[in-house]
């Protein structure tokens, strides 16, 4: 058999265990998943399982890493400068992003979610864009920025989540334009 056919075997048992995966995390909390329930759930031998992770805990982990990669260069393919001058492009990617993501992405932001995951893309965004506010404004104290990146942080991942929630019937650049508005308008969005 040629590597080709072993390859995409793998991705579609990956594929199969992924989806298991977000659906068992719809009801209850990693924690509380067996591999024995993933594996039936995903009509795969708990052998296969093995093949490709330790436990469920490391699946996760792989999940979320291969997300966070892809995360980082959407955010790495933009200078600092273009989240001030101009958001669009990079929000519109970090919404196709979630859009892609979405199965995963809608159970990480979940209550039964993994906060370590969320609070480590917050801390990305917040290398990646608070540092260059600082530099970009001059600023002597950081306090202030400190408020406004927690600020907009706090609302995208509140949008984010309703989106998801709701069922994203909004296309993912209707959304990064409503998240651009928000930011550089605020409250006269609403006008």
């Amino acid at each position: 058999m040629n590597s080709q056919n072993v390859d995409r075997r793998i991705r579609k048992t990956k594929k199969q265990l992924r989806q298991s995966l977000t659906m068992l995390l719809q009801e209850k909390s990693v924690k509380d998943i067996t591999v024995r329930e993933l594996s039936d759930l995903a009509d795969i031998n708990r052998g296969t399982f093995y093949l490709h992770y330790k436990d469920i805990y490391d699946m996760v982990e792989q999940i979320e890493q291969e997300m966070f990669n892809e995360f980082f260069e959407v955010l790495s393919k933009y200078p600092y400068k273009v989240f001030n001058d101009k958001p669009l492009p990079m929000l519109i990617d970090v919404f196709r992003f979630v859009a892609k993501n979405a199965d995963m992405c809608k159970v990480l932001l979940s209550k039964n979610g993994d906060i370590a995951f969320l609070n480590r893309l917050i801390g990305v965004v917040k290398e990646r864009c608070l540092n260059d506010w600082i530099e970009m404004y001059n600023a002597k104290g950081t306090t202030h920025f400190e408020y406004f990146y927690s600020f907009i942080v706090s609302g995208c991942i509140g949008l984010l989540q309703n989106w998801l929630e709701n069922g994203m019937k909004e296309s993912p650049e209707q959304m990064a334009a409503l998240a651009e508005q928000m930011i550089v308008r605020g409250i006269k969005v609403l006008e």
